[in-house]
């Protein structure tokens, strides 16, 4: 397995980021993970090179390199990190700040980047998965509908905001995505509101060239799919990864079919 840092030239400056893949002979299919509000991090890394362990080569961008390399790590006395309602408010704010301020426009000008970065990477050019958590969530659904004709194969854990009143909200654009998309919601979390899940599920209502699967976990917690966190489950993020393993082998792997 072959882990290193990247940079990666942007429009806006360079995002720094982290990509894992297998040591042997490539192009291996590309599967862009996209970071949560607590920004770049080993236990990240460490998902990447799960990712890469299936023959993928797996990148994961700093979404935050237009303010820097900046990263929210806290812990509690378990040395896990703790959960965003218990953050200080002060500190909640500013972390929402900039979550929300990553827009659809940023997201093409980023991934547009990183495709092109892909190229002198040893990355088959056919098509490609996206992978997210929370805010990243929301991002692998801009990503896959900025750039529909690359990817594939989208999975958002614990997503936030991907049905809004806004005209470009993800839900109202899902017409532009191909392929399969998998999410996985955690039963108590305002983002996965029944409200919200029900008009997301009627977005993807008759479409015969995009497959839509979800699960909501019962009893888990918004962030319980990071390994690391105070609310992991351990479970649930075990039935999180059987479903995108299996969309990853039958959308990236087109060779590997009988």
């Amino acid at each position: 397995m072959i882990g290193k840092a990247v940079d990666i030239p942007t429009a806006d400056g360079t995002m720094d980021g982290y990509a894992a893949y297998p040591a042997g002979d490539g192009p291996f299919p590309l599967v862009v993970m996209f970071m949560d509000i607590w920004g770049l991090r080993d236990e990240l890394f460490a998902l990447a090179r799960q990712v890469a362990s299936h023959g993928y080569y797996c990148v994961v961008p700093n979404l935050f390199y237009r303010k820097g390399k900046i990263t929210f790590v806290r812990r509690n006395a378990a040395g896990k990190m703790v959960s965003f309602d218990t953050l200080p408010k002060d500190l909640q704010a500013e972390m929402q700040k900039l979550g929300r301020g990553i827009d659809r426009a940023m997201v093409r000008t980023d991934v547009a980047a990183i495709l092109d970065f892909c190229r002198d990477e040893p990355v088959d050019p056919g098509p490609a998965g996206a992978i997210g958590f929370c805010l990243g969530g929301r991002i692998a659904f801009l990503a896959t509908q900025e750039f529909p004709d690359r990817f594939r194969a989208t999975a958002s854990l614990h997503g936030v905001f991907l049905v809004t009143d806004a005209p470009d909200s993800p839900h109202r654009l899902i017409g532009r995505m191909r392929g399969e998309v998998y999410c996985g919601h955690a039963e108590h979390d305002k983002f996965s509101a029944p409200e919200l899940l029900a008009a997301l599920a009627q977005s993807f209502h008759g479409r015969d060239d995009l497959t839509y699967r979800h699960n909501l976990h019962i009893g888990a917690d918004h962030g319980y799919s990071l390994p690391d966190r105070d609310v992991h489950d351990a479970a649930a993020t075990a039935a999180d990864w059987h479903e995108i393993v299996a969309m990853f082998e039958r959308m990236l792997k087109p060779s590997a079919k009988p």
